[in-house]
Formats: C-alpha cells, sequence, structure tokens
C-alpha cells in the first residue's frame, strides 16, 4: 500500500496482533476498519470513540484519498478540547493519522497512562 499522504510504500508493522500500515517517509499510520477500537485498552473507551467517529457533526469534507477504495476520504474532528483532524473513509474501509495523531488519539480515549498499546507505541515509534 501506498502512503495517502506522500504516496510512498508503506510497511507493515504489528501492534499487539492488530496489523497497521506505517509510512516510513512521513510517519502516517493507517488502520484498517475495525483496528482502533482494538488498540484501545478499555471497552468503555473504546464505544466512547467509535461514538464519537460516529458523530455526523464532527466530520467535513477532505482531499485525501482512501488507499483501499480511493475515494475522497472524510475529516473527522476528535478530542474535546486537543483536538486531532483525522482521515476517514467515507465506505469505512479505515482511519489515516498523521504522524503523532494515532498516539494522541489513543491517548484521549485510553485513561490507562501506563497502558500497554502506550508502551509498544513509544518502543515503535520514540514517543
Amino acid at each position: 500500500m501506498n502512503c495517502v499522504t506522500c504516496k510512498k510504500p508503506m510497511v507493515v508493522l504489528e501492534l499487539q496482533e492488530v496489523e497497521i500500515d506505517y509510512c516510513l517517509a512521513c510517519g502516517g499510520v493507517w488502520l484498517d476498519a475495525g483496528e482502533i477500537e482494538l488498540l484501545v485498552d478499555s471497552k468503555p473507551e473504546a464505544d466512547r470513540l467509535l461514538a464519537q467517529l460516529g458523530e455526523r457533526q464532527n466530520r467535513q469534507a477532505g482531499k485525501r484519498k482512501c488507499p483501499i477504495c480511493l475515494k475522497k476520504m472524510e475529516i473527522i474532528i476528535i478530542g474535546p478540547k486537543d483536538k486531532v483532524q483525522i482521515d476517514h473513509c467515507r465506505k469505512n474501509h479505515g482511519l489515516w493519522f498523521d504522524r503523532g495523531e494515532l498516539e494522541t488519539v489513543l491517548t484521549i480515549f485510553d485513561t490507562d497512562n501506563n497502558s500497554a498499546v502506550r508502551g509498544l507505541l513509544k518502543s515503535m515509534f520514540g514517543k
């Protein structure tokens, strides 16, 4: 798969049995549908994240294209105060995170600051 931002080939990384596509050039991350909730350690927080992803008022038209269907994605604004804009395929193929956005979203929705996911992200991405 090629990066939706810089068009460079991406590598596949496995994070807690979830495969993520990672761009070595720009640091972007693609998660296929259903993978983001697997990365959030608690069920209530995963449900809260999915509810926010489903809110229509937080969406706007985007310019990037989904690497699966090649249709323009929409931008979803996430977070109560430290807002993050992520790209979401309108056909629910997945989510695109620019450098650092995945960790920010997981921080918002993962209440355990010492979670295994956060530790893995730090070891993989040096954050």
